[in-house]
């Protein structure tokens, strides 16, 4: 097949996709004869034996040409990756095209039908790359906080050596700031910043201030949304944060927004850019019940109660969502200085201050829902990473900080762990668990697998319950993250906070 051929097939797929009109071919075709140094031709071809629900078969016979007629500098994941961003953008309306149909679609259909256009574009577009998303592995896991979501990122490819390499030979840029910032729509990439000319982000207004709507190309469960500071800001909770989260539920009802923590250790891997995480999901713990109720006087129009979930979360439910806002602000002021010594909870030593909230919000059945979840990233020389973090014990699963996704209940583990199960379920089967512990890849797992009783009746018997052990574990991780532990002295403790709030 030859790559006019290629053209003809990827122009088949953005008219399948909608996502050019036969108005657009003939710019289409002689802007991608340029990208690929094209002189132009007119070709036949049969559309019977190609697939026009992807673009992966089509893109990779064009990388291919590409890296052979060195149009493609390196044959890697990461050059294919820049390029194909490229061909990509060809397809995909330009910004102004976008906002216009998603607000359109807004005021015409709803908000729920604004979303499923510009998700279906993102992932149509080839910005959202589902072939990578699809071999993630994912489960539920039964606890006694109930079923936990598990998944082992394989989305994202490795970096290849060549790539890193040329990467620390060329002399570092600085724009965009990060990759949240706005200034990221259309930039051609770089060997250490991935190519986005084929990403979109629409405009929303929050609280009066501008900040823009996007997905995140690795998504870990549906309509993974990102909500990003117009501005590159560092991330700070606040009232006005939570105003901001709250405002969003208004706007798309049937999404949650949250924000990670604005510390090291307890907030995300980005905290120079102030920005929240969303989408169409329930997670376990907004399916997790309030098990104590807390009358605050000065707030009797807002619910406030303690959720049975392995870390410290407190509920807000109102019909106003700017008193859920300040009794969220009132219980933030008073969590920044507290203290309570006998469950070893400290606001500050040395004068670095340690406690601070994970915030998640939702409009759930004529209520606005303010999960606020209390954290503090003070370290000792038992936990040096982290006291109120995953322990040594369980790193063999999860060392990484405990961000937004693992609070609400999905753990997002390394991909490593899949080879790493497979091999080790292999020496439950045989029985021969002392020798896994000269095996350098799973050895580390080899105290937590004595102690389970396993199924050896085959090797999937045995996968089947390292799934539920793994969930099992994953709850262990956040019973470590929770402040107040869910002991009857953890629970007291906690209690102690709520009283004190009035």
């Amino acid at each position: 097949m030859t790559i006019y051929q290629d053209i003809e097939h990827l122009i088949q797929y953005g008219l399948h996709k909608k996502m050019i009109s036969v108005w657009d071919v003939d710019y289409v075709r002689n802007r991608l004869f340029h990208l690929f140094k094209l002189e132009g031709a007119s070709v036949e071809v049969s559309h019977e034996d190609e697939d026009y629900t992807t673009p992966v078969a089509i893109l990779e016979r064009m990388l291919s040409y590409a890296v052979e007629k060195k149009i493609i500098e390196e044959d890697t994941v990461t050059d294919r990756d820049l390029f194909d961003a490229k061909i990509m953008d060809i397809l995909v309306p330009r910004p102004s095209e976008v906002n216009r149909d998603f607000y359109y679609k807004f005021e015409k259909e709803g908000p729920e039908a604004a979303t499923d256009y510009f998700y279906q574009l993102s992932k149509n577009s080839h910005y959202i790359r589902t072939d990578r998303i699809a071999k993630n592995k994912h489960w539920y896991s039964q606890t006694e906080y109930g079923d936990l979501e598990i998944t082992i990122n394989l989305s994202k490819p490795e970096k290849d050596p060549k790539a890193i390499a040329a990467a620390k030979a060329k002399k570092q840029a600085s724009y965009p700031d990060c990759l949240l910032c706005k200034e990221n729509v259309g930039y051609a990439g770089r060997l250490d910043h991935p190519a986005r000319d084929n990403h979109r982000i629409i405009p929303v207004d929050l609280e009066g201030e501008h900040w823009f709507l996007q997905y995140s190309p690795y998504v870990y469960y549906n309509e993974h949304a990102i909500v990003l500071s117009r501005g590159h800001r560092p991330m700070k909770i606040s009232k006005e944060g939570f105003d901001r989260l709250l405002d969003f539920t208004d706007q798309l009802p049937h999404y949650f927004v949250g924000s990670n923590a604005d510390l090291p250790i307890v907030g995300g891997s980005i905290l120079n850019h102030d920005h929240f995480q969303g989408g169409h999901h329930e997670f376990p713990m907004a399916k997790a019940p309030v098990e104590e109720t807390c009358d605050i006087s000065r707030f009797k129009d807002v619910k406030a109660g303690i959720v049975r979930w392995p870390m410290s979360v407190i509920r807000l439910r109102g019909e106003d969502r700017h008193r859920v806002s300040e009794l969220g602000d009132v219980i933030l002021q008073s969590w920044r200085s507290y203290s309570d010594e006998k469950v070893e909870v400290y606001a500050e030593t040395e004068g670095e201050p340690h406690n601070t909230v994970t915030p998640i919000a939702r409009y759930r059945n004529g209520h606005y829902e303010l999960d606020l979840v209390l954290r503090n990233n003070r370290t000792n020389e038992s936990h040096p990473m982290g006291i109120f973090h995953p322990h040594e014990e369980v790193h063999h699963i999860k060392k990484e900080n405990i961000g937004l996704i693992e609070v609400m209940g999905l753990a997002v583990l390394p991909g490593r762990l899949v080879d790493e199960m497979e091999q080790l379920s292999r020496f439950i089967k045989e029985e021969k668990l002392d020798a896994a512990v000269n095996d350098g890849a799973v050895a580390k797992h080899v105290p937590w697998a004595k102690e389970i009783k396993w199924k050896t009746t085959s090797e999937q018997a045995v996968w089947e319950q390292m799934q539920k052990e793994i969930g099992k574990r994953f709850s262990t991780v956040l019973e470590h993250a929770g402040v107040f532990k869910r002991t009857e002295e953890g629970k007291e403790a906690f209690r102690r906070f709520m009283k004190q709030l009035g």
